[in-house]
């Protein structure tokens, strides 16, 4: 079907920006009045800590010019991505990256600056203006920083270096997203393209065949260019050890976690913990292998679909009311909140020509939480929507229980309240379906999520921890040596029942998330406790939901694992990740019991 023109969809179905500004002029008569504005903060250079009220009023106008410096931001971006092709919204997109790179230029002084004194002046600064106390996590999490910040010289170089510092990961992105070519594959007597992207296809393909012949092009591809990428993971691993110890860090893994104040113990106890349950994981595989009538299962059968896809389409009226019903049991200020975020014109349904590309939720303290959708009607929009939903949420209730300075939440905890409503969703239509091919389709999709984000990202942020002390204790990442530190996890993680093809010693290489330093836990730590919290609501009703509401409206006033105790999952312990890989058992056992009958 050919796609639409944006001016073709219908006006209800887009975002509405006029909120923002009127139109592209009243875009252009701020931007011009803020490039001016933000001059005055130079007025504070070398004077932010003469006294308390220089320092409220520094921190009050930063506030004011950084506010009206994302509101053109969202502006730009939101507009360009609903039609990349409009040469306009180009312009105002680069008009807005260029503003925010002389605003980032003449704030650059501001953290230095704040750093040369000790935190007691800031103490003495809140008993002198008790004001100021609305920035006291602002200030408490900057000055954390003190012992890892180097003189301001050599502050300066490393900022100088920062481009030459991030060279491995724009290596590796060039040489797997533009060099890295794949040849072609025959697939029912034609032969199609192999590119990374649609290598899903082929692995999920129905032909067994099919799925090892992509599996062999993929990673024998890879295969060649071994030392490329070898030698980027190990300047990019040393490059991160360096700072970290430069900055004083005790490690790389240390000065990750560092961020957002997560203590190591949490990333070892995932680890620990996922490893002490691979049984669950081994139990799982041995389903599949049943379910897909194979003697021998491989690691190129793993990602084949026990369950094909149910044939059942949504209007996106009927996905709106499925996701309200689904949500209910969330109470009635929430249900208020995504009725507004429908009735308001917060969500960009549909697709036309110029779009963007897949789904996702974005605004912030003076923007509505715009969704852009590319809404078809299959199960995956609908889980889609539920997830997106679950982000803009999150931002609702953080911007309206904050001030501007601490409305802003994590990344550590941004997936934990989208999942919470996919969770909730799947659980929705398990309960209101008789249909065994539809609970069977259900479940598949509950099991594949607990195998790929808690078990995979667990096995990857175990590799990653890996090489980062073999690298800290003077091992030379050879390619060998990886290859072979990947191979002996991939036999742990998959067990003795399932063929451990050995192409899959270079998999480690297409992960890019390994440029990301210590990324991948997250993801893990994300779900279960998005799992603890869905229980929690099942089991104490109100009371959960009171807990997992004030976490969502704690926005950035506290660190993650602070604000997760507040509903209910102390990420300290092991027992959230237990719980969730208990889930995963039970949807296994619920999941055979419906197949075998």
């Amino acid at each position: 079907m050919k796609q639409k023109k944006r001016s073709e969809i219908n006006e209800k179905d887009t975002w509405d920006l006029s909120v923002l500004y009127n139109n592209t002029e009243a875009f252009k008569e701020e931007y011009k009045k803020l490039k001016e504005d933000i001059k005055e903060i130079e007025k504070y250079k070398g004077k932010l800590l003469e006294s308390a009220d220089t320092l409220l009023n520094f921190l009050k106008l930063e506030d004011t010019l950084e506010r009206r410096l994302y509101k053109l931001y969202y502006y730009a971006h939101l507009n360009f991505d609903v039609d990349t092709t409009n040469a306009k919204s180009l312009e105002l997109t680069a008009e807005i990256s260029q503003l925010i790179t002389i605003y980032s230029t003449l704030t650059s002084f501001v953290d230095p600056e704040l750093l040369k004194a000790e935190y007691a002046k800031i103490l003495r600064f809140y008993e002198e203006k008790p004001e100021l106390l609305t920035y006291r996590f602002n200030l408490e999490d900057l000055y954390r920083y003190k012992k890892h910040t180097l003189k301001e010289n050599a502050e300066k170089i490393l900022s100088t270096l920062s481009e030459a510092l991030n060279a491995s990961d724009e290596i590796y992105e060039s040489l797997t997203d533009s060099d890295l070519t794949f040849g072609n594959i025959v697939v029912d007597g034609k032969r199609v393209e192999f590119t990374e992207s649609n290598y899903s296809t082929f692995i999920e393909s129905n032909d067994r065949k099919v799925r090892q012949k992509a599996f062999n092009i993929l990673f024998k591809n890879y295969q060649k260019y071994i030392h490329t990428i070898a030698n980027t993971f190990r300047f990019h691993v040393e490059t991160a050890s360096k700072l970290a110890k430069l900055k004083h860090y005790e490690s790389s893994l240390t000065a990750s976690l560092f961020q957002e104040n997560i203590d190591i113990k949490v990333y070892e106890n995932l680890i620990k913990t996922v490893r002490k349950n691979l049984s669950t994981l081994y139990d799982y595989y041995n389903l599949k292998k049943e379910v897909l009538g194979l003697d021998k299962l491989h690691l190129y059968d793993i990602y084949a679909n026990m369950v094909l896809d149910i044939d059942v389409k949504y209007t996106f009226d009927e996905a709106k009311n499925i996701v309200l019903d689904a949500l209910g049991i969330l109470g009635t200020d929430y249900q208020k909140k995504l009725t507004k975020a429908f009735n308001n014109r917060f969500i960009d349904i549909y697709n036309n020509k110029g779009k963007r590309s897949g789904a996702y939720s974005s605004g912030f303290y003076d923007t509505p939480p715009y969704i852009l959708l590319n809404y078809e009607g299959g199960y995956s929009d609908l889980t889609t929507l539920a997830h997106e939903l679950g982000h803009s949420m999150h931002t609702m209730y953080s911007c309206e229980n904050n001030p501007y300075n601490t409305s802003s939440y994590q990344i550590f905890v941004a997936e934990v309240a989208s999942t919470v409503n996919e969770l909730l969703l799947l659980k929705y239509l398990l309960k209101k379906t008789d249909s065994k091919k539809e609970k069977l389709f259900l479940l598949n999709k509950l099991l594949e999520l607990f195998k790929g984000t808690i078990f995979r990202q667990t096995m990857f942020a175990e590799f990653e921890k890996n090489m980062y002390e073999s690298h800290e204790k003077g091992i030379v990442l050879t390619p060998e040596y990886l290859n072979r530190e990947y191979y002996k996890l991939v036999c742990d993680y998959f067990g003795r029942d399932v063929v451990k093809d050995k192409l899959i010693q270079y998999e480690w290489m297409r992960i890019p998330h390994f440029y990301y330093n210590f990324y991948v836990y997250k993801y893990a730590i994300g779900l279960s406790a998005a799992c603890k919290i869905v229980h929690d609501i099942e089991l104490n009703g109100e009371k959960a939901i009171s807990n997992y509401l004030a976490f969502l409206k704690t926005g950035g006033s506290m660190y993650p694992s602070e604000e997760l105790k507040i509903a209910g999952v102390d990420i300290s312990s092991p027992e959230f990740i237990e719980e969730a890989i208990f889930m995963f058992k039970e949807t296994i056992s619920e999941f055979r019991e419906i197949y075998r009958k």
